[in-house]
């Protein structure tokens, strides 16, 4: 007879050290981290066009479309570690049907659906006038297509491109706040949980925005230059150039940001600071100071600060970074957010599930993880085949 074992949430993936309450687990796995680390490459994506279109950077000319529209990609994937972690995912639905502002995550939805829209709106004035060619050219299915996306305005008059041109400047301007609002608020989220000693801190908006923005232009240097490779279009050097002058800037400001909140903990040194010292200084040894500030941060810096920046060393220095903001994610939500006790006299040891043994461990696990992370990935090389995102002439 094969007795059947019923495992509290948390359980399979919770490694318990010294005293623990029994109904203590680590309860947000790695989705938890991969959702606000992909809500973050959304933010930095869309900044970095931003900087072309309101800051007139025309070095990012080349890039400020395929940064958009990846944006849009990573944008769709966004919410969608949040339904693989919920138990009761069917029941999304009710978070856009009853919208409230009571709650931080509830008034998410409303903030993701501002956002979409000024994502779609700025995309479309963007390629207007390609979609309106296409929709006079194309045949079949993919004419029916364009034809649809033009909306009816088909005019391409020198004063409708100027239009255009206009409109995209006004949402990219008003988009720069909405980024940023659509991933302060994870760090809002957690710099208000009192009862978490590391989470516990004004800075953790500030710190998760800069940590976005880094992400998200480490991200389009990378993907940009992977792509350029396999299309074999030319790299263009101005543009890598600004992206990495860019870069250095966005992680001097965030990595002040994640130090000075460590020293703020020490000098308030609060009663929780002697067990909380131990998970940053001996259990996250390795995975804060050597991947995420030495790896993902300090090296990177020193790559970008050398003179005659290379695409070499830029792409070099964006995986580095990639996976440095990627550690932080995992370090604030698992390792120092949730190792330290209730009791402040335990640790807990997030495992992450690679084999699955079941469902649970399959939805929460390593190859759920790696879906999610390859998802914007899929979306953009199919937005690619209706709009060029490497189309680098603006007509408007």
């Amino acid at each position: 007879m094969v007795e059947h074992i019923q495992h509290a949430h948390g359980e399979i993936w919770t490694i318990k050290e010294l005293f623990t309450y029994p109904n203590e687990f680590i309860y947000w796995t790695i989705h938890i981290a991969i959702y606000p680390y992909i809500t973050g490459l959304v933010a930095g994506a869309f900044v970095l066009s931003s900087f072309y279109h309101v800051f007139g950077m025309n070095e990012l000319k080349p890039v400020a479309k395929f940064s958009l529209v990846f944006s849009l990609a990573l944008l769709i994937i966004a919410p969608t570690p949040l339904l693989f972690h919920l138990t009761q995912p069917q029941r999304n639905h009710e978070m856009i049907l009853t919208p409230h502002f009571y709650s931080a995550i509830a008034s998410f939805t409303v903030v993701y659906m501002t956002y979409m829209f000024i994502v779609l709106a700025e995309i479309w004035f963007a390629y207007r006038a390609f979609i309106v060619a296409q929709a006079q050219s194309a045949k079949g299915i993919m004419g029916l297509l364009y034809k649809a996306m033009t909306l009816g305005a088909y005019d391409l008059s020198e004063k409708a491109r100027h239009t255009d041109h206009k409109m995209i400047t006004i949402l990219a301007a008003v988009g720069i706040p909405s980024a940023g609002v659509l991933h302060g608020y994870v760090g809002f989220i957690f710099g208000s949980v009192k009862a978490v000693p590391f989470w516990k801190t004004p800075l953790m908006p500030f710190i998760f925005l800069m940590s976005a923005v880094i992400s998200g232009v480490a991200l389009c240097i990378a993907t940009y230059v992977i792509a350029s490779k396999l299309s074999k279009r030319d790299i263009k050097l101005d543009a890598v150039q600004a992206m990495g002058g860019l870069l250095k800037w966005f992680i001097i400001i965030a990595f002040l940001l994640e130090a000075v909140d460590v020293i703020f903990h020490g000098y308030l040194a609060e009663e929780f600071w002697p067990m909380l010292s131990i998970v940053i200084f001996d259990k996250l040894f390795v995975k804060m100071f050597v991947l995420q500030w030495g790896c993902g941060m300090i090296l990177p810096l020193i790559l970008l600060l050398l003179p005659r920046l290379t695409v070499t060393r830029a792409f070099i220095s964006s995986l580095l970074v990639i996976i440095g903001v990627f550690m932080m994610r995992m370090n604030v939500i698992q390792g120092g957010g949730q190792g330290l006790s209730k009791s402040l006299s335990g640790f807990m040891t997030y495992k992450l599930p690679i084999i699955p043994t079941s469902f649970e461990t399959f939805r929460e696990g390593f190859f759920a993880a790696v879906l999610l992370l390859s998802a914007p990935f899929i979306l953009l090389w199919i937005f690619n085949k209706v709009l060029p995102v490497f189309q680098s002439s603006e007509d408007h």
